[in-house]
């Protein structure tokens, strides 16, 4: 029998334009979009006048499964990301082990086939000797290929020239990288640990600009020198904004860029009072990159927001700067953090789809999401824009169970979250019984 939902009264957000109606989901799919659908067989939502947008996309998350499941699972975070309007991720391959076989890629799906309330989709992992396998997969099946250029767990590290010249001049398909020059970030280390007293407010010199933009303009160069599809993950410094372009459409972009909602929204005045716990790699840099990142962001010179969720124990963090991990969950609060800083930027929602659910359906070449269009999958959000939330602790799914935005006020509100047509959050719970799909791409 056909499952129907039809939600009226709608500002239904899409392709640049808001469109007050109705809208009707039969199954898995948006079956009809109107100004008015009568359908006395469906279960009839009243959505009051408040948007439903896309599902968010991020691109970029690490949920840990499987080896560090003592910080996240799959299960957690992926409920978590659609406590905060996320329907889709991408998560990366610093697990344990490292993804980097097929054999090993293909373990975390079936991790995420039972467990996982989201779509998902993940990157298989490269390190300076796995060529042959990361040519094997299937990329209509995986979103891409990730390339840590600067320090990472294990052996995903790929700094030997030789082999990236081979996988950009040969790889056909999407490769996103972090770009921090490793040697760089070891110099500075060394200096670094000859003083006493370093806190977290040295990690933006440490994980310094110097290496951020030594890493990426070598990885444009080297992208533009093979004609290599180029994604770079979480810009963090205003000078690597002049490696991209705006006056070319994202679907004709070989080169494309993404900044991550902590680099907008925290600066490394914040590190006084958060000290590690907004410890990341790229590092949280100055109050003038997170204005001209949000500037690059408004001017389209970057192309997609993320989040980079990285979740750690609150242990773990609170360890001396050396030995505390870098990164922080975020997915919970990615799409308030950036509702927020729309107030600042004059963002308005049609840009805040467009950044978090058009374009990385576009950059990644997601079959039938990220747009509310008929015959689409009904991934969708119910979203309230003025509600001013102050972050409780109780209210966290983090596994890891806290997170830097804790008694922060941030705006908006995600009221509803359906994921393939079946409602998964709704008024701040989980709503069980439903596994998330497998990404497909266009070739």
């Amino acid at each position: 029998m056909n499952k129907r939902i039809l939600l009226k009264n709608a500002k239904i957000v899409n392709e640049g334009s808001v469109f007050e109606g109705d809208l009707l989901i039969i199954n898995e799919r948006i079956e009809k979009i109107s100004a008015t659908i009568s359908d006395n067989n469906a279960q009839i939502i009243d959505c009051k006048g408040h948007y439903l947008i896309p599902g968010c996309i991020d691109d970029q998350v690490h949920f840990r499964e499987p080896g560090l499941t003592h910080k996240a699972t799959i299960h957690s975070e992926s409920r978590a990301a659609v406590a905060g309007g996320i329907t889709a991720f991408m998560e990366m391959p610093n697990t344990k082990p490292a993804a980097l076989t097929s054999a090993l890629l293909e373990e975390k799906y079936n991790i995420a086939a039972k467990t996982s309330i989201a779509n998902y989709s993940f990157f298989m992992g490269t390190s300076n000797d796995n060529y042959d396998d990361l040519m094997r997969i299937d990329y209509s099946k995986v979103c891409g290929l990730k390339i840590f250029m600067g320090s990472s767990t294990g052996n995903l590290l790929v700094d030997n020239q030789s082999t990236l010249e081979k996988i950009f001049s040969n790889f056909p398909k999407l490769i996103a990288t972090h770009c921090e020059d490793e040697q760089t970030i070891l110099d500075n280390i060394e200096a670094y640990k000859k003083i006493d007293g370093i806190d977290a407010s040295y990690h933006p010199k440490i994980r310094s600009r110097e290496a951020c933009y030594k890493s990426s303009s070598f990885a444009v160069n080297l992208a533009k020198k093979n004609n290599t599809r180029l994604h770079i993950l979480h810009i963090s410094t205003k000078e690597e904004l002049a490696l991209f372009q705006n006056n070319i459409a994202l679907q004709e972009k070989k080169i494309t860029a993404e900044a991550c909602v902590h680099h907008l929204y925290f600066n490394d005045s914040d590190y006084q009072t958060l000290g590690n716990k907004i410890k990341c790699n790229p590092a949280i840099k100055s109050a003038d990159d997170a204005y001209l990142i949000a500037q690059a962001v408004s001017n389209n010179y970057i192309d997609v927001i993320a989040t980079d969720h990285a979740p750690h124990t609150i242990e773990e963090k609170n360890q001396s700067y050396w030995d505390a991990p870098s990164g922080l969950p975020l997915v919970q609060h990615s799409i308030l953090i950036m509702n927020t800083l729309a107030q600042k930027y004059n963002w308005t929602i049609e840009f805040l789809v467009e950044k978090m659910c058009h374009n990385p359906a576009i950059c990644f070449k997601i079959k039938d999401r990220g747009f509310i269009r008929e015959g689409y999958y009904a991934d969708l959000v119910l979203f309230e824009p003025n509600s001013k939330n102050i972050i409780k602790s109780h209210e966290l799914l983090y596994q890891c169970a806290w997170s830097p935005l804790e008694n922060k006020a941030i705006l908006g509100n995600v009221e509803l979250t359906f994921v393939n047509g079946k409602c998964v959050y709704d008024a701040g719970k989980i709503i069980e019984g439903s596994i998330g799909s497998r990404l497909e791409f266009h070739n």
